[in-house]
């Protein structure tokens, strides 16, 4: 039994010494760099622009949408290479035929629903 939690002990040491690790480059930046705030630092910087206007600024969804179909579809290649190798190792064909069929079917229906709300269309 020893043995058995040996591996859960090394796992949970180095994300105990990890999060030290993090906690001590935190706690060092704070006790080393200046504070000195002045009206020019609190302002909002971007790109070197001076702000103008409002703070509040409408943006469109539809570059949100297209970015969550672009993540949608890179799980997608990735799942893709592992079923590759599995999919020719004996006795697991059949088991990850009918997977992939399933994840592709979600894929289809997501595909489906980003089509019939009018995000694919280039207007």
């Amino acid at each position: 039994m020893p043995d058995y939690f040996h591996g859960y002990a090394v796992v949970g040491l180095v994300a105990v010494v990890g999060v030290l690790f993090v906690a001590a480059a935190f706690g060092a930046g704070r006790l080393l760099r200046p504070v000195v705030p002045t009206p020019e630092k609190l302002l909002t910087y971007e790109c070197g622009v001076d702000p103008v206007g409002e703070g509040w600024a409408h943006t469109q969804i539809r570059y949100y949408v297209y970015a969550f179909l672009y993540v949608v579809f890179a799980v997608d290649s990735i799942f893709l290479f592992p079923w590759a190798t599995v999919f020719a190792e004996p006795g697991f064909g059949g088991v990850t035929l009918v997977e992939m069929f399933v994840f592709l079917g979600f894929l289809a229906v997501g595909l489906l629903y980003a089509w019939k709300k009018g995000v694919l269309a280039w207007t």
